[in-house]
């Protein structure tokens, strides 16, 4: 049974920052890609970041570089999103996913056979 379980969301004024935690159980080895979406209300579901293994590859999205870090730990269990300089239109809910697919970059939703069940980040003005 494979499990994502967020954490660390919350509600934050515009310039603040947030870290959020992602934990993996179960077969974690046949996840060579995780990743972090988000989805604003009315709005796709719409790739942040993603990072292969334990960081051989790291996506951002452009909205977000320069602001937000990914990183993968303990043992590639883990993966975080350490999102700096947040803005209103950063306001969505985060999930985290995770992806079989190897040997290249995996950014479409379509390519992650599992989710967590998100974390609200609201950043106010």
């Amino acid at each position: 049974q494979v499990q994502l379980v967020e954490s660390g969301g919350g509600l934050v004024q515009a310039g603040g920052s947030l870290r959020l935690s992602c934990t993996v159980s179960g077969q974690t080895f046949s996840f060579p890609t995780l990743g972090w979406f988000r989805q604003a209300p009315g709005k796709e579901r719409e790739i942040v970041a993603a990072i292969t293994g334990s960081g051989a590859t790291i996506y951002y999205v452009d909205s977000v570089k320069g602001r937000f870090t990914i990183s993968r730990e303990n043992d590639m269990k883990t993966v975080s999103l350490r999102m700096n300089s947040l803005k209103p239109e950063d306001t969505a809910v985060y999930y985290c996913a995770a992806s079989r697919i190897r040997g290249r970059l995996v950014t479409l939703t379509s390519e992650y056979a599992y989710w967590g069940q998100g974390t609200q980040v609201t950043v106010s003005s």
